[in-house]
């Protein structure tokens, strides 16, 4: 587990990070998002001791790393892997060199090393890459072995720094899908630093996002996204293109609990008329469904009404402008359902 409590880091009079508390429970995977000069590498490199705090305090598995010098902070490191955006493996080690040196700068005895190396290599994928040296590899490659040299001295924790920045989609994937694995099989708590969204949405447990410092909103991903309409929930999963439908009045929805397979139709039952989808994003986040939509519906129906029969299907419903009311003279909405 990870605890950071009233984490500060300052230089000089200029505070970078500023009171941060974060909490990563075992077996997790957390995000810290933000912009450029938010405070993500700092709080990176303070996680894992590179930069001492200011003040605050960081546990990992109910050490405080920040009380720690010496040989006990060394011991308490080796529980805290890292993997960096650039990789940063040794040009003139192989990919099996590269995994085996924190290994071999601990002494361990050599045939322990062989066997780990093999080991990891092949829970990474790229055994038949051992004997490469990191200008064979590509981005992806060099990742995957970054990732098994982090898990070299069997951490508790994983630290991912920007890893999969500037790689393909394919590459990202597949690194997502790797340390979801590790988590999973290993039960490596993860605390991932990026300011791309698509890997928050395709790996976090928990968010939390980063601004000039300070953690501005934080919490599951699926309850951000489902019961928030902040700007972290709308980044996180963000409305496509609506189409053009100005004979309709546009609604903004936003699942919030459990729903029907089948509720966008039992709503248009329930209001005895169609709802057209405008634009809509519904994914699944920790097994749980996710999503926005804008509809478009008569312009007649009563708003109070409308935001009652979506509540009741678990969905929030907002309208997202004034009523277009088509003048059609003698017309009226019947209370009976459409045939």
């Amino acid at each position: 587990m990870i605890e950071i409590s009233g984490l500060t880091k300052r230089y000089g009079a200029t505070t970078v990070l500023d009171g941060i508390d974060l909490r990563v429970e075992d077996g997790r995977i957390a995000a810290v998002v933000g912009p450029s000069g938010a405070g993500k590498s700092t709080l990176a490199r303070c996680v894992n001791l590179l930069e001492r705090p200011t003040s605050g305090s960081i546990s990992v598995s109910g050490a405080d790393l920040a009380a720690l010098s010496g040989r006990d902070l060394r011991r308490a490191r080796q529980q805290i892997g890292t993997v960096f955006q650039a990789a940063n493996l040794l040009r003139r080690l192989t990919a099996a060199q590269n995994v085996a040196l924190p290994m071999r700068n601990q002494g361990l005895p050599e045939n322990e090393v062989r066997r780990r190396v093999g080991d990891l290599l092949e829970r990474v994928g790229m055994m038949h890459r051992a004997n490469h040296y990191p200008s064979q590899l590509s981005g992806g490659q060099r990742q995957r072995i970054g990732i098994a040299r982090g898990l070299a001295l069997k951490p508790s924790v994983l630290l991912s720094d920007e890893a999969t920045s500037g790689l393909d989609p394919n590459s990202t994937r597949a690194i997502l899908a790797l340390l979801t694995e590790l988590r999973d099989d290993l039960g490596v708590t993860i605390l991932v630093i990026t300011h791309e969204m698509d890997v928050v949405r395709g790996i976090a447990d928990h968010v939390a996002q980063l601004d000039h410092g300070r953690i501005v909103e934080q919490g599951s991903v699926a309850d951000i996204v489902r019961r928030s309409d902040s700007p972290l929930a709308t980044a996180l999963l963000p409305m496509p293109p609506v189409v053009a439908a100005p004979e309709l009045r546009q609604w903004r929805l936003r699942l919030e609990g459990e729903v029907s397979p089948f509720w966008l139709a039992e709503v248009s039952r329930d209001l005895g008329s169609d709802v057209a989808v405008l634009a809509a994003l519904i994914e699944e986040s920790s097994q749980v469904p996710v999503g926005r939509l804008t509809v478009g519906l008569d312009p007649t129906l009563d708003e109070k009404e409308v935001a009652e029969r979506f509540r009741s299907h678990g969905v929030v419903a907002e309208p997202a402008g004034p009523a277009v009311l088509r003048a059609v003279a003698g017309s009226s909405r019947s209370a009976e359902p459409a045939a």
